[in-house]
């Protein structure tokens, strides 16, 4: 899996970003199709704080899957949004999994011999 971080407007420093890419990559474990993780760091401030926005979009064959996190810490961000991703992953690989029976299940039945 290609890992592409950007931070916009700052310079993410290198522990944060090693901390991402190590949380990025047990991705893999979920779904192993997973082609690239495009990942973006924002700083978004109000009036009371500075929120520290997470955005991942994950390439995979056939669809691309988006989360965004808001957090006071990019590493806060980074957890919560790593488990919205991994639910998303677990979701399409078991509606690919029910299209994959289901298809099996079509072909067989259609067979007469």
């Amino acid at each position: 899996m290609e890992i592409n971080v950007q931070s916009i407007h700052f310079d993410a420093d290198s522990k944060l970003l090693d901390f991402i890419e190590k949380k990025v990559s047990k991705l893999d474990h979920y779904f192993d199709q997973i082609l690239k993780a495009d990942i973006y760091l924002k700083l978004e401030h109000t009036i009371k704080e500075t929120n520290k926005v997470f955005e991942i979009k994950l390439a995979i064959p056939g669809n691309d899957l988006f989360c965004k996190e808001h957090a006071p810490t990019f590493e806060a961000a980074t957890d919560l949004a790593m488990e919205c991703v991994k639910s998303q992953l677990s979701k399409h690989k078991e509606r690919v999994r029910n299209h994959n029976s289901n298809h099996k299940q079509t072909i067989s039945d259609g067979e007469s011999f």
